[in-house]
């Protein structure tokens, strides 16, 4: 509900002065559209066929107001949480309230354009195979850490490698340690002229 707050209000969360917001919904926006719309179309369809049946009738249209305010709080969350090129170098990347990372200015080794089409859900992580020079502990993430791509509309663009690992958690709580990420920002290039600017 805060996410539509700002989303109406035009604000943005956590960009602070001379931080660069960098949006990233420009794929799914067509999609979050096109679910808004059918379920608007399925609310009015069903208050007509269901009229002579009161109770499922209210029922349902309270069920389908609260599936157009989940769609909208989705888009408003990625419009108002984007992601952030710090003012300090950092980068910091988001999903809505689903996902965020910090990641700072000395754990950044390289970016770069790369445009990736990967299908499959919004965060996909390949952990690195543990060839016995990992941690010992036998999980398979060994101390080098995987590659984590933070999809959105089926696509990638930009690719970081970071100097050593960070940690990461998923929207349901597991947590992994990635040394590359892969994400979507709408305008790659001029993200990654800024970060390159800021690590000259």
């Amino acid at each position: 509900m805060g996410s539509l707050v700002r989303w109406v209000g035009r604000r943005t969360h956590g960009v602070r002065g001379g931080d660069r917001a960098v949006p990233y919904t420009g794929p799914q926006t067509a999609m979050m559209y096109g679910i808004l719309f059918v379920t608007v179309v399925e609310t009015v369809a069903l208050t007509v066929l269901l009229t002579p049946w009161p109770l499922v009738h209210r029922i349902l249209l309270v069920l389908d107001f609260y599936a157009v305010l989940t769609v909208l709080a989705l888009h408003a969350g990625c419009v108002t949480r984007p992601h952030v090129a710090g003012v300090d170098g950092s980068l910091r990347l988001r999903y809505g309230v689903l996902f965020d990372l910090l990641i700072t200015r000395d754990r950044i080794a390289s970016v770069r354009v790369e445009r990736r089409y990967p299908s499959g859900g919004l965060i996909q992580f390949a952990p690195a195979q543990d060839d016995g020079a990992g941690d010992g502990d036998g999980d398979g993430h060994g101390d080098e850490g995987g590659v984590l791509d933070l999809v959105v509309g089926s696509q990638t663009s930009v690719r970081v490698e970071l100097t050593e690992p960070v940690t990461f958690v998923r929207p349901l709580g597991r947590t992994g340690r990635a040394r590359v990420i892969r994400f979507h920002a709408d305008e790659a290039e001029e993200l990654v002229r800024v970060l390159r600017a800021a690590h000259a």
